[in-house]
């Protein structure tokens, strides 16, 4: 059971960013509507309700999506200084082909294709888009002994991972493991240049991540952040700026023990396909969707 399911990020200007993601990430898109109030109340974010949203599918068709929510953008948001979902991680069957489309697009190239120490597995690199979202392009070579990674069909695939800034990554791992039905992964402590160069610390500074599975596959990443991160920044009654929510299938939705947002209700669309979905609110103000498998 796979258990990813989409990523929500929220835009200054969703014609921009449709621009962006479809010319340069050959995604496209598969619904256009404005949020209704039902599902923004669901966020915690009543003042989404009738703003624009547009759902985009990758290139090879796979149901994982991207959910663009267009509202004002936050003078004090800093991409990777703030708690909650700090990035999104999509597999490409090229890194440096990927790089070199990069080149001359908006995104921004904020880490070069670069071998992990460790993990000959993956090969990735980080982009910056129109709105400071923060995106991993990664390249699978292998599977890792205990997990399996997906394998991208296009040049530029599907979303395989979320990845989470926390206060106190041992209390999410835990917060994660009772709340919304996964596991502990693995913990490790890697070189990261990107949180190094977000906190003005020494590159080679060894940071502490861990990731969430449910069996082999391994969808979520957790970073410890550094004492000068702050609580995410945010309009009155709106979603959180850059990566807003992530919403994960579950197969043992009645067994989640909530507290959810508001009482799980069915809800259609690419992303629901009618099935019943909550949403929960974790340690530091993440928003987690789950959608009943």
């Amino acid at each position: 059971m796979k258990l990813l399911r989409a990523a929500t990020i929220t835009v200054a200007s969703l014609e921009r960013s449709i621009d962006a993601y479809t010319t340069f990430l050959d995604y496209a898109v598969v619904e256009e509507s404005v949020t209704s109030a039902e599902l923004a109340a669901s966020w915690d974010a009543p003042e989404t309700a009738g703003r624009r949203y547009a759902i985009l599918e990758p290139a090879s068709g796979t149901d994982i999506y991207l959910r663009f929510v267009e509202q004002p953008s936050h003078p004090d948001y800093l991409p990777l200084r703030s708690f909650g979902w700090a990035a999104i991680e999509i597999c490409v069957t090229d890194v440096l082909a990927a790089n070199a489309r990069m080149q001359n697009s908006p995104f921004e190239i904020i880490g070069p294709p670069r071998e992990i120490e460790g993990l000959p597995a993956i090969y990735p690199m980080q982009v910056k888009g129109p709105d400071g979202e923060i995106v991993y392009l990664t390249q699978i070579r292998d599977n890792l002994p205990s997990y399996d990674l997906p394998r991208a069909a296009t040049l530029i695939d599907k979303l395989f991972i979320l990845v989470m800034g926390c206060s106190d990554m041992t209390a999410s791992n835990r917060w994660m493991e009772r709340h919304a039905g996964v596991q502990m992964g693995r913990e490790m402590e890697i070189v990261y240049t990107m949180l190094a160069r977000a906190y003005g610390t020494p590159v080679e500074e060894l940071h502490r991540i861990s990731t969430m599975i449910h069996g082999r596959d391994v969808f979520l990443e957790l970073d410890q952040y550094p004492a000068e991160a702050i609580a995410r920044p945010r309009h009155e009654g709106m979603l959180p700026p850059g990566v807003a929510i992530g919403t994960l299938y579950h197969p043992a939705f009645a067994t989640l023990p909530g507290p959810w947002l508001v009482e799980p209700t069915r809800r259609d669309g690419p992303i629901y396909k009618g099935s019943r979905v909550g949403v929960l609110k974790d340690p530091d103000g993440a928003l987690v969707e789950i959608v009943e498998g």
